[in-house]
């Protein structure tokens, strides 16, 4: 059989909705400035969908710097990998200033935060170690586990009684193979905004040998007194071994970093395989990270300003008697009943009607039968944006609960007639 003909009788559990989906509910196209106010399909938007949780990626001391930046060195310096011929003093510096930040002994800069954390699982890891994991954890960390060749456990998600039974069956795994253990979970669920529970995970080391691995891509900027992360939040920072973030939310850039005890980072920095085989992080996006970094630290009105839109637009929305689960960070999510053609039909209404623009995740990303609307305020909104898009939550939930929604999907979004 030919390696290609499979693709035509099956394009994929999300592809195969591409004919009516694309370039509506996947693959939109916003345009114009990143703002809370955008273009999407030539009329404005009020969008909610931007992890621009700091309001930097259209700040103008952010523009300026990156601009001038680009200027000055272009894209192309340092030119190889770090290791090589690609390191400089301004990434020695971030790493510095990151590590710092998040109370740890050393960092390393990742070109990317998927590719890096793939990265970060196979090098701590090899075929004697044991790992237990938490069942939400982001696609990059499954797909970090996929490469290795140990035993892995999973508990289901934040459960930390069912950690520990994990973690006893790890440890005479441990014992067998002997090797060691690594926990790993998230700081804030990207989906839901729960946060982990680390300091439930970290008081188990009490009575088991682990080290902690936490992905924190959307804690970091948002989370604590400082913003250094969930860690931070929960008053247990030095009991996270390993500390990952990306740059990709509160930083509104490209790249990502761990951190850790100054012994892991110098092991990590020559057994890293997506960054020692990879051309160093472009110098505008080092420079404009710092910038960035030096704002996140010093300019505290901007979480104050993030958690004001936060706090009033989950509270506005749980006062209408919404299910937000259980988040406890900017990440909004909406858990509403209904099925897939419901949820594309109420996303149509919001969007076309209301010019409320979110994303939808229903079956089988949730289970059957719920459609879950996520939102994801930022510094750029304003209390305005929240009153109006509360509104429009008040004008559409009559309409889901009569069963308006349960019609055929509209023809011609792909096309972009509707």
């Amino acid at each position: 059989m030919d390696l290609f003909e499979k693709f035509k009788k099956s394009r994929g559990p999300l592809g195969e909705h591409a004919d009516k989906a694309h370039g509506y509910f996947t693959f939109p196209k916003l345009e114009g400035e990143i703002n809370p106010r955008m273009q999407f399909r030539g009329k404005e938007v009020l969008t909610w969908s931007l992890n621009n949780y700091l309001g930097l990626a259209n700040h103008p001391e952010i523009r300026k710097v990156d601009a001038d930046a680009a200027a000055q060195w272009g894209m192309a310096y340092p030119m190889g990998a770090r290791m090589m011929s690609g390191n400089s003093r301004y990434h020695e510096q971030l790493e510095a200033e990151l590590a710092e930040f998040v109370q740890k002994e050393d960092s390393i800069l990742l070109n990317f935060g998927y590719q890096g954390i793939v990265s970060i699982v196979d090098t701590l890891l090899d075929r004697k170690d044991v790992v237990v994991y938490d069942s939400e954890s982001h696609a990059c960390i499954i797909d970090g586990l996929r490469m290795h060749l140990g035993k892995r456990y999973v508990f289901p998600h934040n459960d930390i009684e069912n950690c520990e039974k994990q973690l006893v069956r790890a440890t005479k795994m441990a014992e067998q193979t002997g090797g060691g253990i690594l926990v790993i979970t998230e700081g804030v669920f990207g989906m839901s905004g729960a946060m982990g529970k680390l300091k439930d995970i970290i008081e188990l080391k009490k009575k088991y040998n682990f080290r902690l691995l936490v992905d924190d891509a959307h804690g970091f900027g948002t989370m604590g007194a400082t913003g250094a992360g969930t860690g931070e939040a929960q008053g247990i920072q030095d009991g996270i071994d390993v500390y990952f973030s990306t740059f990709a939310k509160s930083m509104a850039s490209i790249g990502a970093f761990v951190a850790a005890d100054r012994d892991v980072c110098n092991y990590m920095r020559y057994n890293l395989r997506s960054q020692i085989f990879a051309k160093s992080l472009p110098m505008p996006l080092v420079i404009g990270a710092l910038k960035r970094l030096e704002m996140l630290r010093n300019m505290p009105e901007l979480r104050q300003k993030l958690w004001d839109v936060v706090n009033a637009l989950q509270s506005g929305l749980r006062d209408m008697g919404l299910d937000l689960g259980k988040t406890e960070s900017p990440v909004t999510p909406v858990f509403l009943q209904g099925g897939a053609e419901e949820a594309t039909n109420l996303i149509v209404d919001l969007r076309e009607n209301f010019r409320i623009f979110c994303s939808v995740v229903a079956y089988p990303v949730v289970p059957k039968g719920v459609i879950m609307l996520r939102l994801i305020p930022t510094a750029s909104h304003s209390l305005a944006d929240v009153e109006e898009t509360l509104k429009a939550f008040r004008a559409v939930l009559p309409k889901l609960k009569a069963g308006e929604y349960r019609k055929e999907i509209p023809a011609g979004l792909a096309e972009g007639t509707f």
